[in-house]
């Protein structure tokens, strides 16, 4: 990018603003902008930051200056389970036992004071933590007092950045900053992000990072031609910004990348998963070496001094799982500093090395006011070499993709639960139930496996499949004690007592209360600020059923035969308050059978009339002797769009002549350009009633589909059924679906970042760099967390995906993205073996949502659409009856939680439990600048969340300004060379307020929360307080 700017903001000492304060008042607040964050609560912080870059080593100004970073990376998970890798089994899979290694560490940083040590996944140190006594807990707080043990990023895991929505990726990072901050207090706060090892990075990553208040963002994994390009042009550090909806500097972050990925430089690596010969400085020795390991370091530091713009450099020294033996480490350390350090003055030496750290790194760069480049895309995707994409991972293990996903949906359901009740949802008739959020030292409730989901091999899919089971255990586990606090609030809310069950296959027609039970209540709670009509769809025998809402009055419904599997499913709309729920009842009508549906099955001859299904807003047309979707119509609109969708494969590349790299859990590697048909045509059923209108598609034994439209359904629905892929042929096989149509897009499409924000994508090209492009498909694929669009400017076709998955446009008016992959061999980056899953991973069903709309006016469409998707309603049934939760308090059926509606384009992103008298809130809004010129729900949107004072939201802003990000810079004056630059807004960088999550200040709630109902008594709402892997 031709923009420059200058970065301040690295804080060091006091912890005060400008004007000494630490709260803003909460009066009047400035608007929320598009895409920004209100933060509400969050955790106090008393006092100054004691140490802050105060406790940095000190460095030479007039030499070159190597820093030293001891580390390990600990994977949550890859080759080894979590328990695996923390107690140390099955070390002949992959030696690595991270209790030894926090035990060796510290025994180390004890022995030596010059020493320091980076550490990052407090998964595991809070397990570790937790087995210390006392006196051990001591030491490590006086360790982490002086700067000499630091916590970089601070998660619970390192997330990945592809396959993470925002909103788990802030839910992972609350979990380990608050244990920091409980554990350690404002000595415990990271000031730099860490991603040395998730393979690409998207841009809301680091605005995420930018508003959680960090000073800079390092990482590893760069595509070998930008990583080239950049050492050539020292444009290895830059300023990255952002957003393009909040205003700088609010999401302007300082980003670094790493020399040497995240290992140490090549014969430097003195751990006992090395084979480097030991640094000797015994001359009468004969293997003495110190003389050409120092000669050796001081040409390397010099080379790689070049690639950077200051007279500091920093070379990590650690990688996957080392430091068991720590002692073997720093010895060697110890003896590099020293024997390099003396050549200063016995040959004049220039160079400096010392122990440090990332963020005394960052401290030194701060202090060298250079003016730095910026740049405004992302990092994907990433290559390590030629035929080598890195857009495998984006689709891998599908199912487990989709778990988590629902998981972080019903989470959230638990936690605005556990806020609306109280401790009555965590003590109940039902036992004892808990979201997690509070740090006990019990793995595994809710939040914990989910945060561990987040790490990079976990949701990615690259870990090993006994690995994948075991996430998806421990999510499964965590659900349990989630349902049991689902029970108690519900029964405390409703006022009844009742025996709950919850359904976890009626996403394949399986429920057996509701196909054996007469009679039966369906509770459906909606986690959004806004109602909802949802139709809700149930397993049941043929019978006919009277289905009757909160109010008692009958509402339609209708009993459909699934063609594929002969079983009935019974459809009603339920309408759901916000933040609240609805109770329905069904009761089965005796001696009656449902009526017949029109049902047109294809023979083997493709029928010869045109098939469609409409309601009000879509009208969908299927081709008369394809049976394949051929048009969308938005009736609406008057839009008409032919449409042509399909399922294809591509053949999974085992190596060639090209290059041996083949397809594999990371790498996506084609074997030829263009895909194949999985049929050329589909047998199909269509179902009519009045509440559902279905095109049933059978492409072959393993791949079939739905098309299907609801009334009021503002998009058409494709719920795709793919497995187990065949790979009897000897291919591996990666299966897409595919939507051709005649727009004219000029080489472009569109991808959403993480679930949030929209990044401009064009075929073949990158923005930074000439990209030689190798694989004409792998190498245009990116991440799709929520959607991916098409347009010509004046139309646009969206799909929405329920999963992330990958996606392109290979083609104008082409969108294609990736359902499910199976192969048959390794791609050589660690895993070792092929992604060959058996069970539950073999068969996968999910869903596309295609909206055809007004380019002008789509936004408020799939902005509106994909919220409901990731916050979608929880539905629990209960045999009919049940028993009053107290008699004086007559049973509801029906509660909102908000005693009005919040605006359409503002999104409660967090509402849980934090402590016993503070609750956690975050709102944002969710639309970018400029993005909505129909409804205008782009622009700064004001909602009263107390009275009587109206906080205004306004577009491009974080709450409040000041602590928006480390990274000031101001537009300035444009130099001679005609290029924008920025200049710091002053001298000494003042310090923000020292908080583990995005700043905000505390308002109250009672006026926005209703108390649920007495007894035993109501829920006081008071003032929330302030608070290795080949490359």
């Amino acid at each position: 990018m031709v923009a420059e700017a200058r970065f301040w903001g690295v804080r060091a000492g006091g912890g005060q603003d400008e004007a000494g304060s630490r709260k803003r008042s909460g009066a009047l607040q400035p608007p929320l902008p598009p895409f920004s964050f209100l933060f509400l609560l969050l955790l106090a912080a008393h006092g100054v930051w004691a140490a802050g870059y105060q406790t940095c080593p000190k460095v030479e100004p007039d030499m070159l200056n190597v820093h030293l970073v001891a580390h390990t990376h600990d994977d949550v998970g890859w080759l080894k389970t979590v328990d695996q890798y923390f107690y140390g089994i099955q070390n002949d899979v992959q030696h690595a036992g991270v209790q030894y290694i926090l035990d060796s560490v510290i025994s180390s940083l004890l022995m030596e004071p010059t020493r320091r040590f980076v550490y990052v996944e407090i998964a595991f140190f809070s397990r570790w933590w937790h087995q210390q006594t006392n006196a051990t807990q001591e030491m490590v707080r006086n360790l982490v007092r002086q700067g000499r043990l630091e916590f970089a990023n601070g998660g619970w895991v390192m997330n990945d950045e592809a396959a993470t929505h925002y909103g788990a990726i802030i839910d992972q990072m609350t979990l380990g900053l608050r244990f920091l901050e409980d554990t350690f207090g404002s000595d415990g706060r990271p000031r730099v992000a860490w991603h040395i090892d998730p393979f690409g990075h998207s841009r809301e990553q680091a605005s995420l990072f930018a508003q959680m208040g960090f000073d800079g963002f390092f990482f590893g994994r760069l595509d070998y031609q930008d990583k080239n390009v950049r050492k050539e042009k020292r444009q290895m550090e830059q300023l990255w910004r952002a957003s393009a909806s909040l205003k700088p500097p609010a999401a302007d972050l300082f980003t670094s990348v790493l020399p040497n990925m995240y290992n140490p430089p090549t014969g430097l690596c003195w751990d006992t998963l090395c084979a480097d010969k030991p640094f000797v400085e015994d001359p009468r020795s004969p293997e003495y070496n110190a003389k050409e390991l120092v000669r050796y370091f001081l040409e390397l530091a010099t080379a790689q001094g070049q690639y950077y713009r200051t007279n500091h450099t920093v070379m990590t020294m650690g990688s996957d799982f080392q430091y068991e033996n720590a002692n073997m480490w720093f010895k060697n350390l110890d003896k590099l500093i020293q024997q390099v350090n003396a050549q200063q003055k016995a040959n004049r030496s220039r160079v400096n090395v010392l122990y440090s750290t990332p963020a005394c790194y960052l401290w030194e760069l701060n202090k060298a006011n250079l003016t730095w480049s910026v740049k405004e895309d992302d990092f994907f995707p990433y290559a390590d070499g030629p035929h080598m994409f890195w857009t495998g991972y984006f689709s891998s293990r599908p199912a487990l993709k989709r778990y988590e996903r629902l998981s972080y949906n019903f989470l959230q359901v638990c936690n605005q639960l556990e806020a609306l009740v109280g401790p009555a949802a965590n003590m109940g008739p039902y036992g004892s139930g808990d979201t997690g959020l509070k740090l006990d030292p019990r793995p595994r409730l809710s939040p914990r496996a989910m945060a561990v989901l987040q790490h990079h091999d976990a949701v990615s899919g690259t870990s090993r499949q006994h690995v994948a089971n075991d996430y998806a255990r421990q999510l499964a586990e965590s659900w349990g004690p989630c349902e049991v606090l689902l029970s108690n609030a519900l029964a405390q809310l409703s006022g009844s007592k009742k025996d709950f069950v919850f359904c976890h296959k009626l996403n394949i027609s399986v429920c057996p209360l509701t196909q054996n039970a007469e009679k039966f209540q369906v509770t459906i709670y909606n986690p959004l600020g806004r109602k909802v009509d949802w139709m809700v769809r149930l397993p049941v025998s043929e019978h006919v059923y009277l289905v009757k809402d909160p109010n008692g009055t009958v509402v339609p419904s209708d009993v459909v035969t699934v063609p594929s599997s002969d079983s009935q499913d019974l459809l009603f709309s339920a309408s759901v308050p916000a933040l609240g729920f609805s109770i329905y009842s069904v009761t089965r009508v005796p001696g009656q059978s449902p009526q017949a549906y029109d049902r047109h099955p294809r023979s083997q001859k493709p029928w010869s009339r045109v098939l469609v299904i409409q309601n009000e807003h879509i009208r969908a047309r299927f081709n008369p002797d394809t049976g394949l979707l051929m048009e969308i119509e938005n009736l609406d609109e008057n839009l008409l769009l032919p449409v042509r969708q399909a399922f294809y494969w591509y053949n999974a590349s085992m190596g060639n002549n090209l290059s041996s790299q083949a397809s594999g859990a990371y790498i996506f590697r084609p074997e030829r350009q263009e895909p194949l048909l999985v049929s050329h045509w589909a047998k199909t059923h269509l179902v009519k009633t009045d509440l559902v209108q279905e095109v049933h598609q059978n492409f072959s034994a393993w791949c079939s589909q739905v098309v299907r439209l609801y009334p009021g359904q503002r998009y058409l629905e494709l719920e795709w059924t793919v497995g187990p892929i065949p790979t009897g042929d000897s291919w591996g096989k990666e299966i897409i679906s595919r939507f051709d149509t005649t727009l004219e897009t000029d080489g472009l499409f569109y991808t959403d970042s993480n679930g949030r924000e929209i990044l401009e994508r064009r075929r073949d090209y990158r923005p930074t760099w000439k990209l030689n492009q190798t694989e004409p498909v792998a190498g245009n694929y990116y991440p799709v967390n929520s959607r991916i669009y098409i347009t010509d400017g004046k139309t646009q076709l969206t799909v929405l995906t329920d999963r992330s998955q990958g996606g392109s446009s290979l083609g104008d008016g082409s969108i294609e993205l990736m359902v499910h992959r199976r192969l048959l061999v390794d791609d050589a980056r660690g895993v070792g073996e092929p992604l060959l899953e058996e069970g539950s991973g073999l068969w996968v069903r999910g869903r596309h949502l295609v909206l055809l709309d007004k380019a002008r006016t789509a936004a408020s469409g799939h902005r509106l659409q994909a919220e409901k998707e990731v916050l979608a309603p929880q539905v629990v049934l209960a045999r009919g009856g049940g028993v009053p939760y107290c008699l004086k308090v007559a049973p509801r059926t029906q509660f909102s939680g908000l005693r009005r509606e919040l605006p359409l384009s503002v999104h409660l992103l967090t509402l849980a439990h934090w402590g016993p008298e503070t609750l956690l809130l975050r709102f944002e809004h969710q639309f970018a600048v400029g993005e909505d010129a129909g409804r205008n729900l782009s622009s700064p949107v004001t909602f009263d969340l107390t009275a009587p004072h109206p906080i205004l939201l306004p577009p491009g802003w974080c709450l409040p300004p000041s602590h928006c990000s480390p990274w000031k810079s101001e537009p300035s004056w444009p130099p001679s060379n005609g290029k924008k630059t920025a200049r710091p807004t002053g001298g000494q960088m003042p310090p923000s307020e020292p908080k583990f999550l995005p700043p905000g200040v505390g308002q109250t709630l009672p006026l926005l929360l209703m108390p649920p109902p007495p007894p035993p008594q109501a829920i006081k709402m008071p003032l929330p307080r302030l608070g290795s892997r080949s490359n």
